[in-house]
């Protein structure tokens, strides 16, 4: 955020910390509204979605580096709210891999998510890695593929197993 939003602003809201949550909390009310998922969906057109909401918004992600460096393991502002979003898109990615939803579930979403914001979080990364002449590679197409391939049949059982599942059990 610029100086001036922050000097500027927080006197209706009380301090810069009560300015920050709020527009952390905007934006991922944006966010859950620009990018939801839906029984149904395909995950891996979702993570395109992320991908792109990500791309033309960066600053979002900034703001989550942002209040994790501020939070750390604190509890954040309207945390059981925002749970919830998560939680509803957990139902839903385990309704469309016909199971219930399960902490594997969760990793799985979480996994999607970060393979779509990661490039835009870290742009500088994503360059150096890639390079600046990335016209023979379309990234979004390749990080939906990517995910597709991950979610295919082959590997979509093991996101489901349970520990009694494996070997060791």
């Amino acid at each position: 955020m610029d100086r001036w939003i922050v000097q500027g602003g927080s006197a209706a809201f009380g301090d810069e910390q009560k300015l920050f949550d709020a527009v952390v909390g905007r934006a991922l009310d944006e966010l859950a509204e620009a990018v939801p998922l839906k029984a149904g969906d395909d995950p891996a057109e979702y993570v395109g979605r992320v991908y792109d909401f990500h791309r033309d918004n960066p600053v979002l992600v900034r703001l989550f580096f942002w209040e994790g460096l501020h939070y750390r393991d604190g509890v954040l502002p309207n945390e059981e709210r925002r749970r919830g979003h998560y939680e509803e898109k957990i139902a839903v990615l385990a309704e469309n891999f016909g199971t219930e939803a399960s902490p594997k579930i969760a990793a799985c979403l979480l996994s999607l998510i970060g393979l779509a914001a990661w490039p835009n979080a870290v742009p500088q990364l994503t360059r150096l890695i890639i390079g600046t002449d990335t016209e023979e590679l379309d990234l979004r197409s390749h990080v939906v593929a990517f995910a597709r391939q991950a979610l295919s049949g082959t590997a979509a059982p093991a996101l489901m197993a349970t520990p009694a599942d494996s070997p060791e059990a």
